[in-house]
């Protein structure tokens, strides 16, 4: 059987510069929303012209280097040049809170942020570098030190919900990243052909990894724009005019998205489990095939697979090279168990935090071999045939419309607001909704909602905060989850009416995604209970309707309906009606 190619990712990538330095590399907006198309010598001009200017801020190997960027070139390249100093990238979201990206700077020790905003939160922990003031001459005269990496190296930090309040950052290696790209392509996942491949998710998230670091394979990565990126007719006719090949997605943003896409496309599909409905649709679905791929950050993002076939969803079997065992509560071998994950994708833990990294990754008694295993809080079902169907988690984490959320950590940021004595934050599953988070308080909490929103991301807010005077118990003192009452939403304003043609065409549309009628103009979208994926079919439904075509940013820049209304007149005022390519480039 082919071995897993393990070579080292930035290697590989300037073997493709060599051998086909004219072929495109990236295709991503510019600071206008344009997607000029960019070959691997520019690229590689690029990292190495970022690289430079780390190393005279004193970026060495083994640094931790923040990149701080949108969704442009600039953003693979600064990914790139870490690597090439022998630094680890840790992504920070430029929408994040100051607060959060702070902590997360500091938290990983980080020495030099990548950046092209000015008012760093940062700046006690780390200096700056503006990338959009760099120039782009080539380091004809200048050379760059020659770093020799090995396996072990970290290459990346990604910070997930922490249960305790405090996120963890896991740290990635060099090898570990390497083994799933081979390992990806032994099974035959990744083609030997160069393919098209749209990188889709935040670079906050792991599974970004898998979509970008395609390029240093000799693929074309399609880096998609914010705005792009939430309005599914564009992205759609985008995918089609750019000659997209490979998609990758959570369960969540496909429902948003299949009505739109017509062509066909590899599917790789992950993040939350994959619901029944949505499985046989996808099986049946014509075209090249849709994967399930599974696997937590602390694993290098993927470690099994399935092919979506049948009826029923399975996480599939292990990726080459990664050992699954299902164990009891006394580790001892089950059918039905929790899964523990081990071999080359295992990460080195928590960075900063040897006790909670200690907690997780455990010493592999299978292998015996002083190499350590990682505890996911999965429990899963070996079926005869080898497969494993996934049951639920041991503890509280929850997947949200493809993000992991440990309820702890909003937890501690509504106990952190000084009117607040008591805090308990749950999924709800909501007919029209979808699953949601809840907030439980005991406190006065006047503006409690801005108060999370300025330390949280914006997935970690919950959808509705609800006020008690104290948390019914069991006899035992615990909290009594049964006795809390069902989510109450904001009782809607009739202070206003609904009068032009378009404030009515919203509040139908509020109705029919909401669930609910009699919406006024001075209603908010989510203190209705709105998120994002509904905020997606929100402006499919007004683009259908009224031809107009809206990103679902403007749904958080003007969640009231009177002001969404305002901007929609204005659009309807100024577009033509979309041809069947809106969005193409």
């Amino acid at each position: 059987m082919k071995a897993i190619e393990t070579t080292d990712l930035l290697r590989r990538f300037d073997q493709v510069v060599t051998e086909r330095p004219e072929d495109l590399a990236v295709v991503a907006p510019d600071a206008s929303q344009n997607y000029p198309a960019v070959t691997y010598a520019a690229l590689a001009a690029r990292v190495d012209r970022l690289a430079w200017e780390m190393c005279r801020h004193g970026v060495r190997r083994g640094d931790m280097v923040g990149v701080c960027l949108p969704r442009r070139v600039d953003l693979l390249a600064s990914l790139l040049a870490a690597w090439r100093l022998g630094a680890a990238f840790v992504p920070m979201d430029p929408a994040y809170p100051g607060e959060r990206l702070r902590a997360m700077a500091a938290a990983a020790r980080v020495r030099t942020v990548l950046t092209s905003t000015t008012g760093t939160p940062w700046e006690a922990e780390a200096s700056t570098v503006r990338v959009d003031q760099l120039p782009d001459d080539p380091l004809t005269d200048r050379a760059l030190p020659s770093v020799e990496v090995t396996p072990g190296e970290p290459a990346y930090v990604i910070f997930t919900s922490g249960s305790t309040g405090t996120p963890k950052g896991v740290q990635v290696s060099r090898g570990a990243v390497a083994h799933l790209v081979g390992s990806l392509e032994r099974v035959g996942l990744y083609p030997s052909e160069p393919s098209r491949v749209a990188w889709n998710a935040s670079v906050s998230f792991d599974a970004s990894v898998q979509q970008w670091v395609r390029v240093c394979r000799g693929d074309t990565v399609l880096l998609i724009g914010d705005e792009l990126r939430t309005d599914p007719q564009r992205l759609a006719g985008w995918l089609r005019a750019n000659g997209a090949t490979d998609l990758d997605v959570t369960p969540t943003h496909w429902q948003a998205l299949a009505d739109a896409v017509t062509q066909p496309l590899r599917l790789f599909v992950g993040g939350e489990p994959v619901p029944a409905r949505l499985w046989r649709d996808l099986a049946a679905r014509p075209g090249p095939m849709a994967v399930n791929l599974y696997g937590p950050t602390e694993c290098t993002v993927d470690a099994t697979a399935a092919w979506i076939t049948g009826e029923a969803p399975v996480i599939g079997r292990p990726l080459p090279g990664v050992r699954a065992y299902i164990l009891d509560d006394d580790l001892k071998p089950a059918a039905t168990g929790e899964l523990y994950l081990a071999g080359p994708g295992v990460a080195d833990g928590y960075r900063g935090q040897p006790g909670r990294t200690a907690e997780r990754f455990l010493a592999d008694p299978v292998a015996a071999d002083g190499s350590r295993m990682y505890r996911t809080g999965d429990q899963v079902y070996q079926r005869p045939d080898g497969a494993m169907e996934y049951l639920g988690r041991t503890d509280r984490q929850v997947k949200v419309h493809g993000f992991r959320i440990e309820p702890g950590e909003i937890e501690a940021a509504l106990l952190a607001h000084p009117d607040v004595v008591a805090a308990a934050v749950l999924p709800y599953d909501d007919p029209h909704r979808g699953t949601i988070l809840v907030a439980y308080h005991v406190g006065a909490a006047d503006g409690l909602r801005d108060w999370v929103a300025d330390r949280l991301p914006a997935h970690l807010v919950p959808t509705v905060f609800t006020a008690l005077e104290g948390f019914p118990r069991t006899v035992n003192g615990k909290l009594d989850v049964s006795a809390l009452p069902v989510p109450r939403f904001p009782a809607m304003s009739f202070s206003a009416s609904v009068g032009s043609e378009v404030e009515r065409l919203i509040a139908d549309v509020w109705g029919e995604v909401l669930g609910r009628s009699g919406v006024s103009v001075e209603d908010d979208f989510f203190a209705l209970g709105g998120h994002s994926l509904l905020a997606l079919h929100v402006v499919a439904a007004i683009r259908k309707r009224l031809g107009v075509r809206l990103s679902s940013m403007a749904v958080y820049e003007r969640p009231r309906l009177r002001d969404l209304a305002e901007r929609v007149a204005e659009l309807a005022a100024t577009q033509a009606a979309p041809s069947r390519d809106a969005g193409a480039r």
